[in-house]
């Protein structure tokens, strides 16, 4: 186990030294899954607070919590693992939404979580979601930051992708993955984001994404996923019928210039879960590089109000 300390952007000062300053410290650890795959995850505050499960988008890791963590961790203990075959996770022999699922559901029972915060992001939309149904009596609150559930959320930059799932051929997978590529992942961080805000965004988060994503099977993974994304696309009447019949606490906190994500999306959510708090930000698709600090104290202000009648850490 190693602790790794985040820049942290509370408002309120933490001494040195103190039980607090402690637990702002997040821990790496990790465990070896059923199949004998690597999971590595971040834990940070104490296991006794209500639990937030943090689950980060294609193509960073749980790196890209570090500016809520600390924060949240005064309140909750944060759970934050890097999905398999990203971060200093290992890839799995086969990759599959439901296989990220099942890896984090027994990270969650190795470490004896019940009840949970959810914290959706792209890539982490499929797997949290599918957790959520599955045990949706531990489920206390959805966070929905750019993760897509509905079809309102394809629009034409999609077309490609959809090509691919129609016809799995060689030249619609070139297509489909064109993207795999150091411009590619640059573009998940600044494509459609105005300047003086993708300004605000250092160059080493998609420099390093794409170090760890030239580790060898992590290319394999990233390219079944993205076959995958058309079982989640599949589920989402189930996913819609979860949301009618159970109708979560939610939260959103969205950056407008995604582009990948249609805004419209945002209303689907909205229709879907009417008492949603909604929140939708100026920044981008990887909202938390440029709106972490004001992300973090509208979390930390839901989980106050919906976590049950416990101490905070």
């Amino acid at each position: 186990m190693s602790a790794t300390s985040f820049p942290g952007d509370a408002k309120e000062p933490v001494r040195p030294g103190t039980p607090e300053s402690k637990r702002e410290l997040a821990t790496r650890r990790t465990i070896t899954l059923t199949g004998g795959t690597r999971l590595s995850f971040l834990t940070a505050g104490n296991a006794s607070a209500p639990a937030v499960l943090l689950l980060h988008g294609f193509p960073n890791s749980a790196r890209s919590f570090r500016g809520i963590i600390p924060v949240l961790a005064r309140t909750a203990f944060v759970i934050a693992p890097d999905l398999p075959g990203f971060g200093e996770s290992d890839p799995l022999p086969s990759a599959s939404f439901e296989a990220f699922a099942e890896a984090v559901a027994e990270l969650l029972d190795h470490l004896a979580v019940g009840p949970r915060f959810i914290y959706l992001h792209d890539f982490g939309a499929p797997v949290g979601l599918r957790l959520a149904m599955a045990a949706p009596d531990r489920v206390l609150g959805l966070v929905i930051q750019n993760g897509n559930a509905h079809r309102t959320g394809l629009g034409p930059q999609w077309a490609d992708t959809m090509a691919f799932w129609s016809a799995p051929n060689e030249h619609n997978e070139a297509a489909a993955t064109a993207h795999l590529t150091l411009e590619g992942i640059r573009a998940q961080y600044v494509a459609g984001v105005p300047a003086e805000v993708a300004d605000r965004i250092s160059p080493s988060v998609w420099e390093e994404d794409w170090q760890v994503m030239c580790r060898p099977g992590r290319m394999e993974t990233q390219r079944a996923l993205i076959a995958d994304y058309a079982r989640h696309v599949a589920r989402f009447d189930a996913i819609a019928h979860y949301l009618a019949a159970r109708q979560p606490p939610a939260l959103m906190v969205w950056g407008r210039h995604d582009a990948f994500f249609e805004i419209a999306e945002t209303v689907s959510w909205m229709q879907a879960l009417p008492r949603m708090e909604a929140h939708i930000l100026d920044g981008g698709h990887f909202l938390l590089e440029t709106h972490a600090e004001t992300a973090a104290a509208l979390l930390l202000d839901f989980i106050r109000r919906f976590a049950p009648a416990s101490r905070e850490a």
